[in-house]
């Protein structure tokens, strides 16, 4: 568990006191840490783990420090729990196995065929059938599915009778209320105490972030024949955020439902909220954005859109000055001074007690329209390829990244990875890969890791594939930075070789990905060379081997 605890209190670290530890009692530590703020909560928080490590038995030890980590390495996916809650409360109205076999189970684990994996999310996880981890629960988790298999025959008999499985419609309820509450315990609750139709009245609540929802690679033509009339948006080289605002004193006047929001907001409101596309709250390090939206919007609303760093003209900077505001939490006034940041929303979630995830993308524009006009992004409509590219060129030449192209008539899901949003960037691929090993470097970069061991995701498991060495492309500056943020996740060294755990991301761009017998993924990046630090992004979004599969086909 990585503590650098010395002397009696290092040896006593574990299996040291003599109360064993409840789930409720280590779900309402954690609770806690997670909310501790201010002065000497560092300070705290260590203590509380120290306390809590210090009554486990090893075996609690592990699991303790996976759950504090959030990777938990025991081959199950968010999917998969989904359809375990459904399963475990919603059989009554289930179906037999046989009729179960060939339905479409909502929002699988697994990645569908083609599907371009860039920026994947972490709920594209383990796929069916995946290899257990090495841990204790693996072994369970597979005698468990053969279980169900064996059980699970043709004509849908088990030993006493049919064997039930929660229904389509069921499973679809707790899929709806996971997208809007993103709590499955929560939702583990609901569907236990109040079924169906309590998973139906779940709404979006302002103030407690969703995933954002997430788009494929693809063309104009794609997007021509895909949606007939196509949405182009102009695609920022920003920073994913999401913004929760309940002004002071508000009383909904919408038609629907009054707004639903999580309980610090009362009835007296909070301040914008940012989060990031982890659900970081990163509020603090954005003032001047929380001040934007308190001076234009009037009602309760959640938006989604991209934070951008411009110059004093206006003019888009590159997305490694967007970073150096994100997450910065000390000298956020100096760091404000340095760099500027602008936001540009580009869909509306919420507003004034209408959820509009259900509505057309058009009509969820035209509220963003209304409740922020000033920082709404251009959405313009084309139905021929010529027109679109156009639209990309205009992008490409005001210095941004490229467009989005968006069906108009798609509803918002929230972390889902569709056909309705496509992503259009030029023809120069880069790969977001997992830094696993380095290699120290020589003569006055002695001191400094001067090459950086890349890997990336298995899909279906928590493994990485090694694809190549990136030395190329960092400044001096750059190698220090990177490798001090390496260093604390050195977990042996061997001469000047180093191994690393999988916790940094970094972009890489490459001239060719070649079939290569040097690497456990069996290809290798030819002229890699170091573009930036994803600190956007967590491992569990890095690129996928089939995507580097894919790659290297085209």
């Amino acid at each position: 568990a990585g503590f650098e605890f010395g002397g009696q209190q290092g040896l006593a670290a574990f299996a040291g006191g003599r109360d064993a530890l409840s789930l409720s009692e280590v779900d309402r530590s954690l609770r806690e840490l997670a909310a501790a703020e201010g002065a000497g909560s560092e300070s705290r928080k260590v203590d509380a783990l120290f306390g809590l490590f210090n009554r486990c038995e090893p075996a609690e030890a592990k699991l303790l420090a996976r759950l504090v980590l959030g990777e938990m390495r025991i081959g199950v996916g968010e999917g998969t729990v989904r359809d375990a809650v459904a399963e475990a409360f919603l059989v009554d109205d289930g179906v037999t196995a046989g009729e179960a076999d060939g339905r479409d189970t909502i929002g699988d684990d697994v990645e569908a065929d083609g599907v371009e994996a860039d920026d994947v999310e972490a709920d594209d996880a383990e796929a069916d059938g995946v290899e257990a981890d090495d841990t204790e629960m693996g072994d369970a988790e597979t005698d468990s599915a053969d279980r169900i298999g064996e059980s699970d025959t043709t004509d849908g008999d088990g030993e006493n009778g049919p064997v039930l499985h929660a229904s389509d419609e069921a499973v679809a309820a707790v899929a709806r209320a996971l997208q809007v509450t993103n709590d499955y315990g929560h939702v583990a609750v609901l569907a236990r105490e109040r079924g169906i139709a309590g998973l139906r009245e779940e709404r979006l609540a302002v103030g407690r972030p969703v995933q954002a929802m997430l788009a494929q690679a693809g063309t104009a033509r794609d997007a021509v024949e895909s949606f007939g009339e196509v949405a182009v948006e102009t695609k920022f080289d920003g920073a994913r955020v999401q913004v929760h605002y309940v002004p002071e004193g508000w009383a909904s006047t919408g038609d629907a439902r009054e707004t639903r929001t999580t309980e610090a907001a009362g009835s007296e409101g909070f301040g914008p909220r940012l989060y990031s596309r982890n659900m970081d709250d990163v509020t603090d390090a954005l003032p001047e954005i929380v001040e934007y939206v308190e001076a234009r919007v009037g009602v309760p609303t959640i938006l989604d859109g991209e934070v951008i760093a411009v110059d004093d003209d206006g003019d888009p900077l590159p997305f490694q000055e967007v970073l150096r505001r994100f997450r910065r939490k000390h000298d956020v006034e100096r760091m404000r001074e340095a760099v500027t940041c602008r936001l540009h929303a580009f869909d509306c979630l919420h507003a004034d007690g209408d959820d509009l995830l259900d509505r057309p993308l058009r009509a969820r524009h035209q509220r963003l329209v209304d409740v922020c006009p000033d920082a709404a992004a251009d959405l313009r409509l084309a139905d021929e390829v010529d027109a679109v590219e156009a639209f990309e060129r205009d992008a490409l030449e005001a210095g941004h990244e490229g467009v989005m192209l968006k069906d108009p008539d798609a509803a918002y899901t929230p972390g889902d990875r569709g056909r309705e949003w496509l992503k259009r960037k030029p023809d120069v691929e880069t790969l977001d890969a997992v830094v696993v090993g380095a290699e120290w470097g020589e003569g006055r970069r002695a001191e400094l890791f001067g090459t950086f061991l890349l890997a990336v995701r298995k899909e279906g498991s928590d493994d990485y594939a090694t694809i190549g060495k990136v030395a190329t492309g960092l400044s001096d500056a750059e190698l220090e930075a990177l490798t001090a943020r390496l260093e604390p996740h050195v977990t042996a060294e061997s001469g000047t070789d180093v191994s690393l755990r999988p916790e940094v991301v970094i972009e890489v761009g490459y001239e060719a990905i070649q079939s290569s017998p040097t690497y456990d993924s069996g290809y290798a990046l030819r002229f890699p060379r170091f573009v930036g630090v994803r600190e956007d992004k967590s491992v569990t979004d890095a690129d996928t081997l089939d995507r580097v599969r894919r790659l290297a086909g085209s």
